[in-house]
């Protein structure tokens, strides 16, 4: 028995690998792309970060673009090092911690989008929590500043629920003490503009608070952005479903390569034990 057993492990010898070539070098270069990506990520986050001044640094952590970028840079480097050092050194422990991340990652996006949906009145509240506190911290942070002036061109809207959504930023507060000379203003980007204007009027905001929606209108864009963005998702549901499956297939890539090379790597550990248990027997 013991003589028809190897002989029929015969041609599993040493130079047999169940470890396919091609589902190890796929996964490494697949995550040694966003680990270059997520480098670069960090670098960019980090470059913008020290730009700013000292003051306006520590002003609106929570809100500043550079920290995002630099906090999704950092969890994409860590996974994708597990992903390339696992793969290359056939490491199941850095393949399983690769593996769990990404299906973490992917039901947590997968909840996110359920519970949008279901709650979508409490999704909602949250985006104006979120618009309203880069309201607050419009001046503080220049690239904040320049994301909200992108999207207010974009979707010609202005504020959250509206215009006056801008009384609560301190530079444009209608109150009568403030002293700041953009008092009752809001910014350039919810101007109506003129195709054929080749110099952009950044003071074309001035004193729009205090005039009514009719007589604003003619001027600036009265409509808040949640309105917009809401009605701009729901004309555009198959963009985001094809961006959020853009997002959803190279994780699901990732798992079932790093699963497959998980399971390669098993089988070649039994074939290693078989062979070391055998080379012992007298009729190997």
């Amino acid at each position: 028995m013991a003589r028809r057993v190897a002989t029929a492990a015969g041609p599993l010898g040493d130079d047999f690998s169940f470890v396919s070539p091609v589902a190890k070098y796929v996964l490494f270069f697949f995550n040694l792309l966003f680990w270059v990506i997520s480098m670069v990520m960090v670098a960019v986050g980090v470059y913008a970060r020290l730009l700013k001044h000292a003051e306006a640094a520590m002003a609106c952590l929570a809100v500043d673009p550079a920290i995002l970028l630099i906090m999704v840079g950092v969890l994409t480097f860590l996974i994708t090092f597990c992903g390339c050092v696992g793969s290359l050194r056939e490491n199941i422990c850095l393949l399983q911690l690769f593996s769990v991340c990404l299906t973490i990652i992917f039901l947590l996006q997968l909840a996110v989008g359920v519970l949008g949906f279901v709650f979508s009145d409490e999704a909602r509240g949250k985006v104006s929590e979120i618009i309203n506190g880069a309201i607050v911290h419009y001046r503080d942070d220049l690239d904040l500043q320049n994301l909200i002036d992108f999207g207010q061109k974009e979707f010609s809207c202005c504020g959250g629920v509206s215009y006056k959504d801008w009384s609560q930023n301190m530079y444009f507060n209608c109150t009568a003490t403030n002293p700041s000379r953009e008092r009752c203003a809001v910014p350039f980007s919810c101007c109506l503009h003129d195709p054929e204007q080749a110099v952009i009027n950044t003071m074309c905001g001035h004193g729009m608070q205090a005039r009514g929606y009719l007589e604003a209108s003619a001027f600036i864009h009265t409509n808040g952005c949640i309105d917009k963005l809401v009605n701009w998702t729901h004309s555009n549901l198959f963009l985001l479903g094809g961006i959020t499956l853009g997002l959803a297939l190279p994780q699901l890539v990732g798992i079932i390569l790093a699963q497959l090379l998980i399971n390669q790597i098993r089988d070649q550990i039994k074939l290693q034990l078989y062979n070391q248990q055998h080379r012992a027997d007298p009729w190997y």
